[in-house]
């Protein structure tokens, strides 16, 4: 059995068992839900929180020192990453927008559990001003920072680390090798870590579901639809009109064509398991020559992560609206860089996102078990994330093809 599988039976039992002790045995929640419930739900959480300083610190170094290969490819390069930064920044922007404004969290009454858990802990300090926030990127100490968990001052080093990386070269490859194979184990905890994720969905879910009944599932279907709307909209519109003014191709016939790689990806979620497929049917199906092929799509899957950022927009307001705390302007522009930055470097395999969220909601007050709220369903979205992930990739490859070559052939083509 898949673990997507295990995932969706490990929502539906959470649910069903949930339901259940609220309607019809109140009184056997709060011993279940002591000992068993939150016990799963908490180790996970621990597990995934465990991960987030150096899942952050590797990639986004070994992140920038790929970056530096883009010195060679000159203009390829830089449009490439100019792409990329950019959908990423819509991305997110359109997630926050529309989380904003149809405030999923509001969507069940979660003041009795949630609110009341947030009150027995220290209540969020205000956002510091613009400017102390960005005074304070550059750490003093950089073994602080990773202690602490001040991501933003950890991606600051970790890119500066890159950068040192770079300008060394040979000198300094073996710390390149040591990043890699640490950037190997990192990897092959988190996929340790995503095994407990059935568990976790099972706890966390029949926990929020056995304290609140019907309201936690109404809230969590808002919460996917705005997701699911987000990414449409993103899909369509940003990639959509990219495609149409700067590929000038007929985004319909773009996408026709990339259908058996999104198919892949959707069964996969994930984008570097994908990648073999989505270059093939880039080069064969869209005419994408394979020397841009080939460095496009592969920094796609490092760099690209427009379907994730859309996730981190919404649950980070959709926690903050459950929890009734207003984010300030420089919280959500923080929000944008976090998701922006720490997209850099980050593998594309299933669950790197929570870890990259938990880093989000903590850099911005918010308490990282509001995460428990969204894990059931949040396998489903993963599907959907990561075909949006590469096919923004394979866009990227095509319009920089476009630009560089002036033709583009098509199989039997269908321009505009």
């Amino acid at each position: 059995m898949t673990l997507t599988k295990k995932i969706i039976i490990g929502l539906i039992l959470g649910i069903l068992v949930g339901l259940a002790l609220n309607v019809y045995a109140p009184s056997l929640f709060d011993p279940l839900d002591t000992y068993l419930f939150q016990p799963l739900g908490k180790i996970f959480l621990n597990l995934i929180t465990m991960l987030v300083v150096p899942i952050v610190l590797i990639s986004i170094t070994l992140g920038v020192v790929g970056l530096g290969d883009t010195k060679k490819l000159g203009s390829i390069g830089l449009k490439t990453i100019l792409f990329f930064m950019i959908t990423t920044c819509i991305a997110i922007t359109i997630g926050l927008t529309l989380a904003s404004v149809i405030q999923p969290g509001l969507a069940g009454d979660f003041e009795s559990m949630l609110v009341d858990e947030l009150a027995e802990e220290d209540t969020p300090e205000k956002a510091p001003p613009v400017m102390e926030t960005l005074l304070n990127i550059i750490p003093t100490n950089p073994i602080k920072a990773m202690a602490e968990g001040e991501m933003l001052q950890i991606i600051s080093f970790s890119v500066l680390l890159g950068f040192a990386i770079n300008a060394l070269g040979e000198k300094a490859g073996k710390v390149k090798t040591l990043l890699e194979q640490a950037n190997d184990i990192v990897m092959l905890l988190v996929n340790i870590v995503i095994k407990t994720a059935p568990y976790g969905a099972f706890g966390l879910i029949a926990s929020a579901v056995g304290g609140l009944g019907l309201d936690a599932i109404k809230a969590m279907g808002a919460y996917f639809l705005v997701v699911i709307l987000a990414l449409f909209l993103h899909f369509f519109i940003t990639y959509g009109s990219a495609l149409f003014f700067l590929g000038r191709i007929n985004p319909i016939t773009f996408f026709k064509r990339f259908i058996p790689a999104m198919s892949v990806a959707f069964s996969t979620s994930s984008s570097n398991a994908t990648l073999p497929m989505s270059m093939d049917v880039a080069q064969e199906n869209l005419g994408v020559p394979k020397r841009i092929s080939s460095f496009v799509q592969p920094l796609g899957a490092t760099i690209n992560m427009d379907g994730t950022a859309i996730m981190q927009g919404v649950a980070t307001v959709f926690i903050a609206q459950v929890y009734g705390i207003d984010l300030s302007l420089t919280q959500l522009l923080t929000v944008v860089g976090l998701a922006v930055v720490a997209s850099i470097g980050t593998a594309g395999v299933p669950g790197v996102g929570f870890i990259l969220l938990a880093m989000v909601l903590g850099q911005v007050g918010l308490p990282v078990e509001g995460i428990a709220l969204i894990l059931g369903i949040d396998r489903l979205l993963d599907m959907t994330r990561t075909a949006v992930n590469i096919t923004g990739d394979a866009a990227c490859a095509y319009i920089v093809a476009k630009s560089e070559d002036g033709e583009v052939k098509l199989p039997e083509e269908q321009r505009i």
